[in-house]
Protein backbone atom coordinates (compact mmCIF):
# COMPACT_ATOMS: atom_id res chain seq x y z
CA UNK A 1 0.00 0.00 0.00
CA UNK A 2 1.19 3.76 -0.59
CA UNK A 3 -0.34 6.15 2.18
CA UNK A 4 -0.17 9.50 1.28
CA UNK A 5 -0.44 12.15 5.02
CA UNK A 6 -2.24 14.85 3.27
CA UNK A 7 -2.10 16.37 7.23
CA UNK A 8 -0.67 15.98 10.29
CA UNK A 9 -1.96 17.91 12.48
CA UNK A 10 -4.52 18.45 15.41
CA UNK A 11 -8.21 18.89 13.82
CA UNK A 12 -7.68 22.54 15.01
CA UNK A 13 -5.23 22.45 12.33
CA UNK A 14 -0.80 24.05 13.30
CA UNK A 15 -1.08 26.73 14.03
CA UNK A 16 -4.42 26.78 16.02
CA UNK A 17 -6.35 30.05 14.77
CA UNK A 18 -5.81 32.78 16.26
CA UNK A 19 -3.66 31.23 19.03
CA UNK A 20 -0.35 33.22 20.57
CA UNK A 21 1.67 30.49 22.29
CA UNK A 22 5.04 29.91 21.21
CA UNK A 23 4.77 26.59 19.62
CA UNK A 24 1.83 27.93 17.03
CA UNK A 25 4.50 30.81 16.73
CA UNK A 26 6.93 28.23 15.34
CA UNK A 27 4.93 26.14 12.79
CA UNK A 28 4.80 28.41 10.07
CA UNK A 29 6.33 27.20 6.48
CA UNK A 30 7.31 23.61 6.40
CA UNK A 31 6.34 23.57 9.80
CA UNK A 32 2.38 24.00 9.67
CA UNK A 33 0.22 21.19 9.91
CA UNK A 34 -3.08 20.29 8.36
CA UNK A 35 -5.74 18.50 10.10
CA UNK A 36 -4.84 14.92 9.70
CA UNK A 37 -6.05 13.00 6.73
CA UNK A 38 -4.70 10.09 5.06
CA UNK A 39 -5.97 8.94 1.49
CA UNK A 40 -4.32 5.08 0.56
CA UNK A 41 -3.73 3.94 -2.87
CA UNK A 42 -5.84 6.57 -3.97
CA UNK A 43 -8.66 4.86 -3.38
CA UNK A 44 -9.34 5.44 0.23
CA UNK A 45 -9.91 8.57 2.09
CA UNK A 46 -9.80 8.27 5.94
CA UNK A 47 -10.87 11.94 7.00
CA UNK A 48 -11.82 14.95 5.23
CA UNK A 49 -10.48 17.64 6.20
CA UNK A 50 -10.93 21.48 4.57
CA UNK A 51 -8.26 21.99 1.82
CA UNK A 52 -8.10 17.92 1.18
CA UNK A 53 -8.25 18.42 -2.72
CA UNK A 54 -5.68 20.81 -2.43
CA UNK A 55 -3.22 19.34 -0.26
CA UNK A 56 -3.30 15.95 -2.61
CA UNK A 57 -2.57 17.45 -5.96
CA UNK A 58 0.29 19.51 -3.93
CA UNK A 59 1.25 16.10 -2.93
CA UNK A 60 0.64 14.88 -6.97
CA UNK A 61 -2.06 13.32 -6.22
CA UNK A 62 -5.83 13.52 -7.51
CA UNK A 63 -8.51 12.86 -5.43
CA UNK A 64 -10.51 11.71 -8.68
CA UNK A 65 -9.67 7.76 -8.43
CA UNK A 66 -11.19 7.69 -4.07
CA UNK A 67 -14.00 5.34 -3.95
CA UNK A 68 -14.96 5.51 -0.32
CA UNK A 69 -14.52 7.69 2.25
CA UNK A 70 -14.62 7.18 5.84
CA UNK A 71 -14.26 9.80 8.81
CA UNK A 72 -12.79 8.18 12.27
CA UNK A 73 -14.12 10.93 15.03
CA UNK A 74 -16.96 14.12 15.45
CA UNK A 75 -15.98 16.92 12.93
CA UNK A 76 -16.43 19.84 15.22
CA UNK A 77 -17.43 23.73 13.62
CA UNK A 78 -18.78 24.06 10.08
CA UNK A 79 -19.27 20.81 8.34
CA UNK A 80 -16.71 20.02 5.60
CA UNK A 81 -18.08 20.46 2.39
CA UNK A 82 -17.67 17.41 0.44
CA UNK A 83 -15.69 18.09 -2.93
CA UNK A 84 -17.79 17.28 -6.19
CA UNK A 85 -17.02 13.83 -7.69
CA UNK A 86 -16.35 12.32 -3.96
CA UNK A 87 -18.37 9.44 -2.41
CA UNK A 88 -20.49 10.57 0.71
CA UNK A 89 -18.10 10.48 3.56
CA UNK A 90 -19.47 7.79 6.47
CA UNK A 91 -18.10 5.83 9.58
CA UNK A 92 -17.81 2.06 10.01
CA UNK A 93 -19.61 0.73 12.95
CA UNK A 94 -17.17 -0.68 16.04
CA UNK A 95 -16.20 -4.40 14.98
CA UNK A 96 -17.67 -4.44 11.22
CA UNK A 97 -16.18 -5.02 8.33
CA UNK A 98 -15.92 -2.78 5.36
CA UNK A 99 -14.92 -4.41 1.33
CA UNK A 100 -13.70 -1.87 -0.63
CA UNK A 101 -13.70 -1.52 -4.71
CA UNK A 102 -10.19 -1.18 -4.62
CA UNK A 103 -9.51 -4.36 -3.05
CA UNK A 104 -8.69 -2.74 0.30
CA UNK A 105 -10.65 -4.32 3.35
CA UNK A 106 -11.47 -2.15 6.36
CA UNK A 107 -12.05 -3.11 9.56
CA UNK A 108 -13.41 -0.56 12.67
CA UNK A 109 -11.46 -0.49 15.66
CA UNK A 110 -13.31 0.09 19.21
CA UNK A 111 -11.62 2.87 20.84
CA UNK A 112 -11.92 4.12 24.77
CA UNK A 113 -12.90 7.66 23.37
CA UNK A 114 -15.22 8.91 20.72
CA UNK A 115 -14.00 8.29 17.45
CA UNK A 116 -13.42 4.91 15.07
CA UNK A 117 -10.04 3.71 14.44
CA UNK A 118 -9.41 1.92 11.86
CA UNK A 119 -7.47 -1.69 10.19
CA UNK A 120 -6.91 -1.50 6.52
CA UNK A 121 -5.63 -4.08 5.16
CA UNK A 122 -4.20 -3.63 1.47
CA UNK A 123 -4.89 -6.11 -1.62
CA UNK A 124 -1.31 -6.94 -1.19
CA UNK A 125 -1.69 -8.05 2.38
CA UNK A 126 0.05 -5.13 4.45
CA UNK A 127 -1.82 -3.76 7.08
CA UNK A 128 -2.27 -0.35 8.80
CA UNK A 129 -3.72 0.50 12.03
CA UNK A 130 -4.91 4.36 11.93
CA UNK A 131 -6.20 5.71 15.19
CA UNK A 132 -8.03 9.28 15.55
CA UNK A 133 -7.32 12.27 17.96
CA UNK A 134 -7.03 11.43 21.56
CA UNK A 135 -8.25 7.84 20.97
CA UNK A 136 -6.72 3.99 22.18
CA UNK A 137 -7.96 1.20 21.29
CA UNK A 138 -10.28 -0.44 23.96
CA UNK A 139 -9.33 -3.88 24.25
CA UNK A 140 -6.30 -5.86 22.63
CA UNK A 141 -8.03 -5.14 19.10
CA UNK A 142 -7.90 -9.00 18.16
CA UNK A 143 -4.27 -8.92 17.84
CA UNK A 144 -3.72 -12.46 19.22
CA UNK A 145 -2.67 -14.68 16.67
CA UNK A 146 -2.11 -12.25 13.83
CA UNK A 147 1.56 -11.05 12.86
CA UNK A 148 1.94 -7.09 13.83
CA UNK A 149 1.03 -4.46 11.77
CA UNK A 150 3.17 -3.09 9.26
CA UNK A 151 2.32 0.50 10.20
CA UNK A 152 0.71 2.53 12.76
CA UNK A 153 -0.36 6.02 13.20
CA UNK A 154 -1.66 7.37 16.16
CA UNK A 155 -1.45 10.11 18.66
CA UNK A 156 1.57 9.12 20.12
CA UNK A 157 2.78 12.18 22.03
CA UNK A 158 -1.03 12.86 22.89
CA UNK A 159 -2.07 9.06 24.36
CA UNK A 160 1.21 7.34 24.08
CA UNK A 161 -0.27 4.48 25.99
CA UNK A 162 -2.33 3.66 22.66
CA UNK A 163 0.99 2.66 21.85
CA UNK A 164 2.19 0.91 24.86
CA UNK A 165 -1.45 -1.22 24.83
CA UNK A 166 -0.43 -2.38 20.86
CA UNK A 167 2.40 -3.33 22.15
CA UNK A 168 1.84 -5.58 24.81
CA UNK A 169 -0.95 -7.34 23.11
CA UNK A 170 1.96 -7.56 19.98
CA UNK A 171 -0.17 -5.69 17.17
CA UNK A 172 2.60 -3.25 17.26
CA UNK A 173 6.53 -5.31 17.46
CA UNK A 174 9.95 -3.93 16.81
CA UNK A 175 9.54 -3.62 12.93
CA UNK A 176 6.35 -1.69 12.98
CA UNK A 177 6.46 1.77 11.66
CA UNK A 178 4.97 3.97 14.45
CA UNK A 179 4.13 7.77 12.79
CA UNK A 180 2.64 10.40 14.93
CA UNK A 181 -0.50 12.50 13.61
CA UNK A 182 -2.72 14.63 15.18
CA UNK A 183 0.20 16.74 16.40
CA UNK A 184 -0.79 19.41 18.28
CA UNK A 185 0.96 22.84 19.76
CA UNK A 186 1.50 20.95 23.06
CA UNK A 187 5.30 20.32 21.93
CA UNK A 188 7.21 22.39 19.62
CA UNK A 189 8.02 21.90 16.25
CA UNK A 190 11.55 20.96 15.25
CA UNK A 191 13.94 19.28 17.31
CA UNK A 192 12.03 18.92 20.59
CA UNK A 193 9.24 17.32 18.37
CA UNK A 194 11.57 14.43 16.93
CA UNK A 195 13.45 13.93 20.12
CA UNK A 196 9.92 13.26 21.82
CA UNK A 197 8.85 10.69 18.94
CA UNK A 198 12.15 9.04 19.04
CA UNK A 199 11.48 8.34 22.83
CA UNK A 200 8.22 7.02 21.90
CA UNK A 201 10.05 4.69 19.00
CA UNK A 202 8.07 6.53 16.79
CA UNK A 203 8.63 9.22 14.13
CA UNK A 204 7.12 12.53 12.53
CA UNK A 205 7.27 13.84 8.89
CA UNK A 206 5.89 16.36 6.91
CA UNK A 207 2.46 16.76 5.17
CA UNK A 208 2.28 15.92 1.67
CA UNK A 209 4.79 12.74 2.54
CA UNK A 210 4.00 9.57 0.80
CA UNK A 211 5.02 6.06 2.67
CA UNK A 212 4.62 2.56 1.52
CA UNK A 213 3.31 0.60 4.13
CA UNK A 214 5.97 -2.25 4.80
CA UNK A 215 9.06 -0.63 3.74
CA UNK A 216 11.51 -0.92 6.27
CA UNK A 217 12.66 2.42 8.48
CA UNK A 218 14.96 1.99 11.21
CA UNK A 219 13.18 2.58 14.46
CA UNK A 220 14.71 4.79 16.92
CA UNK A 221 17.07 3.67 19.55
CA UNK A 222 15.47 4.21 22.93
CA UNK A 223 19.06 4.34 24.97
CA UNK A 224 18.86 1.20 27.64
CA UNK A 225 20.63 3.27 30.18
CA UNK A 226 19.86 7.13 30.51
CA UNK A 227 20.02 9.74 33.59
CA UNK A 228 17.82 12.64 33.65
CA UNK A 229 19.64 15.46 35.94
CA UNK A 230 18.41 18.62 36.77
CA UNK A 231 17.10 20.79 39.93
CA UNK A 232 14.04 21.38 41.93
CA UNK A 233 10.53 21.07 40.07
CA UNK A 234 12.79 21.49 36.82
CA UNK A 235 10.87 18.97 34.95
CA UNK A 236 12.83 16.02 35.00
CA UNK A 237 10.67 13.88 36.83
CA UNK A 238 8.21 14.39 33.90
CA UNK A 239 10.95 13.94 31.36
CA UNK A 240 11.88 10.56 32.75
CA UNK A 241 8.24 9.48 32.63
CA UNK A 242 7.71 10.76 29.34
CA UNK A 243 10.69 8.68 27.63
CA UNK A 244 8.91 5.12 29.32
CA UNK A 245 5.48 5.93 28.53
CA UNK A 246 5.18 4.15 25.50
CA UNK A 247 6.14 0.82 27.18
CA UNK A 248 3.41 -1.60 28.16
CA UNK A 249 5.38 -2.30 31.03
CA UNK A 250 7.15 -0.44 33.74
CA UNK A 251 8.63 -0.90 37.29
CA UNK A 252 8.82 2.40 38.80
CA UNK A 253 11.18 2.78 41.77
CA UNK A 254 10.24 5.28 44.54
CA UNK A 255 13.31 5.86 46.36
CA UNK A 256 12.20 7.98 49.14
CA UNK A 257 10.10 6.35 51.56
CA UNK A 258 6.38 7.16 52.67
CA UNK A 259 7.84 9.60 55.48
CA UNK A 260 4.58 8.63 57.98
CA UNK A 261 3.24 12.60 59.19
CA UNK A 262 4.83 14.64 56.70
CA UNK A 263 2.00 15.64 54.46
CA UNK A 264 3.46 17.69 52.50
CA UNK A 265 5.46 14.50 51.22
CA UNK A 266 2.70 12.87 50.99
CA UNK A 267 0.77 15.42 48.72
CA UNK A 268 4.31 15.53 46.52
CA UNK A 269 4.03 11.16 46.14
CA UNK A 270 0.57 11.34 45.26
CA UNK A 271 0.89 14.15 42.47
CA UNK A 272 3.58 11.51 40.89
CA UNK A 273 1.80 8.54 41.16
CA UNK A 274 -1.53 10.19 39.69
CA UNK A 275 1.23 11.04 36.66
CA UNK A 276 2.27 7.71 35.96
CA UNK A 277 -0.02 5.23 34.10
CA UNK A 278 -2.33 2.28 35.60
CA UNK A 279 0.01 -0.49 34.19
CA UNK A 280 3.04 0.72 35.82
CA UNK A 281 4.05 -1.29 38.84
CA UNK A 282 5.65 1.02 41.64
CA UNK A 283 8.08 -0.41 44.26
CA UNK A 284 9.92 1.92 47.21
CA UNK A 285 12.94 1.08 48.17
CA UNK A 286 16.61 1.54 48.02
CA UNK A 287 17.65 -1.60 47.33
CA UNK A 288 18.91 -0.90 43.70
CA UNK A 289 21.71 -3.43 42.63
CA UNK A 290 19.48 -6.21 42.90
CA UNK A 291 16.51 -5.27 40.61
CA UNK A 292 18.92 -3.76 38.32
CA UNK A 293 20.78 -7.13 38.27
CA UNK A 294 17.51 -9.23 37.92
CA UNK A 295 15.92 -9.43 34.48
CA UNK A 296 12.37 -7.32 33.83
CA UNK A 297 10.79 -4.80 31.92
CA UNK A 298 11.84 -0.96 31.90
CA UNK A 299 13.28 0.56 35.39
CA UNK A 300 12.47 4.25 36.09
CA UNK A 301 14.24 5.06 39.54
CA UNK A 302 13.59 8.47 41.00
CA UNK A 303 15.62 9.93 42.19
CA UNK A 304 19.00 8.82 43.33
CA UNK A 305 19.31 11.84 45.68
CA UNK A 306 17.14 10.35 47.70
CA UNK A 307 18.81 6.73 47.50
CA UNK A 308 22.37 8.67 48.43
CA UNK A 309 20.54 10.21 51.55
CA UNK A 310 19.62 6.76 52.69
CA UNK A 311 23.09 5.16 51.97
CA UNK A 312 24.39 8.07 53.95
CA UNK A 313 21.99 7.41 56.42
CA UNK A 314 23.13 3.78 56.96
CA UNK A 315 27.09 4.44 56.98
CA UNK A 316 26.37 7.61 59.61
CA UNK A 317 28.14 9.82 57.02
CA UNK A 318 26.75 12.59 58.75
CA UNK A 319 28.92 12.75 61.61
CA UNK A 320 32.28 13.75 60.97
CA UNK A 321 33.44 11.20 63.27
CA UNK A 322 31.80 8.27 61.90
CA UNK A 323 32.82 9.58 58.84
CA UNK A 324 36.25 9.95 59.50
CA UNK A 325 36.27 6.01 61.14
CA UNK A 326 34.31 3.91 58.82
CA UNK A 327 31.35 6.05 56.69
CA UNK A 328 33.57 7.22 53.95
CA UNK A 329 34.58 3.90 53.18
CA UNK A 330 31.21 2.07 53.50
CA UNK A 331 29.47 4.78 51.63
CA UNK A 332 31.43 4.40 48.79
CA UNK A 333 31.48 0.81 48.72
CA UNK A 334 27.67 0.90 48.26
CA UNK A 335 28.33 3.60 45.65
CA UNK A 336 30.51 1.07 43.67
CA UNK A 337 28.09 -1.92 44.14
CA UNK A 338 25.73 0.37 42.64
CA UNK A 339 27.32 2.13 39.61
CA UNK A 340 28.87 -1.98 39.03
CA UNK A 341 25.17 -2.81 38.97
CA UNK A 342 24.55 -0.11 36.18
CA UNK A 343 27.31 -1.30 34.24
CA UNK A 344 26.25 -4.71 34.19
CA UNK A 345 22.48 -4.58 33.78
CA UNK A 346 20.77 -5.61 30.78
CA UNK A 347 17.60 -3.91 31.33
CA UNK A 348 16.70 -0.35 30.10
CA UNK A 349 17.04 2.10 32.52
CA UNK A 350 15.93 5.55 33.05
CA UNK A 351 17.32 7.18 36.87
CA UNK A 352 16.50 10.53 37.54
CA UNK A 353 19.14 12.98 39.70
CA UNK A 354 19.34 16.15 41.46
CA UNK A 355 22.53 18.64 40.05
CA UNK A 356 23.22 20.43 42.79
CA UNK A 357 26.90 21.50 42.34
CA UNK A 358 25.79 24.95 41.03
CA UNK A 359 24.40 26.81 43.66
CA UNK A 360 24.78 27.94 47.23
CA UNK A 361 27.42 26.21 49.17
CA UNK A 362 26.17 24.78 52.37
CA UNK A 363 27.02 26.01 55.31
CA UNK A 364 27.17 23.00 57.64
CA UNK A 365 29.79 19.97 56.33
CA UNK A 366 27.31 17.53 56.27
CA UNK A 367 25.31 19.46 53.81
CA UNK A 368 28.73 19.93 51.86
CA UNK A 369 29.63 16.31 51.69
CA UNK A 370 26.11 15.76 50.73
CA UNK A 371 26.73 18.06 47.77
CA UNK A 372 30.32 16.78 47.15
CA UNK A 373 29.25 12.79 47.28
CA UNK A 374 26.04 13.55 45.08
CA UNK A 375 27.95 15.19 42.47
CA UNK A 376 30.57 12.03 42.58
CA UNK A 377 27.99 9.25 41.84
CA UNK A 378 26.18 11.67 39.14
CA UNK A 379 29.58 11.22 37.70
CA UNK A 380 29.54 8.14 37.40
CA UNK A 381 26.52 6.69 37.17
CA UNK A 382 26.62 9.13 33.86
CA UNK A 383 29.85 7.61 33.19
CA UNK A 384 28.13 4.13 32.73
CA UNK A 385 24.78 5.69 30.47
CA UNK A 386 24.59 5.80 27.08
CA UNK A 387 22.33 9.02 27.23
CA UNK A 388 22.56 12.31 29.61
CA UNK A 389 20.00 14.43 29.70
CA UNK A 390 20.02 18.39 31.74
CA UNK A 391 16.38 19.46 32.34
CA UNK A 392 16.52 23.23 32.83
CA UNK A 393 13.26 25.54 33.19
CA UNK A 394 11.42 22.12 31.50
CA UNK A 395 13.47 22.18 28.42
CA UNK A 396 16.06 18.88 28.19
CA UNK A 397 19.50 19.46 27.10
CA UNK A 398 21.22 16.22 26.07
CA UNK A 399 24.68 16.11 27.20
CA UNK A 400 25.71 12.55 25.94
CA UNK A 401 23.43 10.49 23.05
Amino acid sequence: MELTLLGTGTPEGLPRPGCPCAACALSVGARARAATSLLVDGALLLDLTPGAVLAGARAGHSLAGVRQVLLTHPHDGPPVELPPGLPAAGRVPDGRELAVISGHRVRAVPMDAPGTGYEVTGPDGSRLLYLPPGGAPAGTNGAVGQRPYDMVLADVLGRPEALARLRASGAAGPTTDVIAVHLDHDVPPGRELERRCAAAGARAVPDGTTVTVGEYHAVPDLPRRTLVLGGARSGKSVEAERRLACFPEVEYVATGGSRDGDAEWAARVGLHRERRPASWRTLETCELAPLLVEGGPPLLIDCLALWLTDAMDRAGAWDDAVWAARGQKELRERIAELVAAVRATRRTVVAVSNEVGSGIVPATASGRRFRDELGRLNSLVAGECEHVLLVVAGQAVALKE
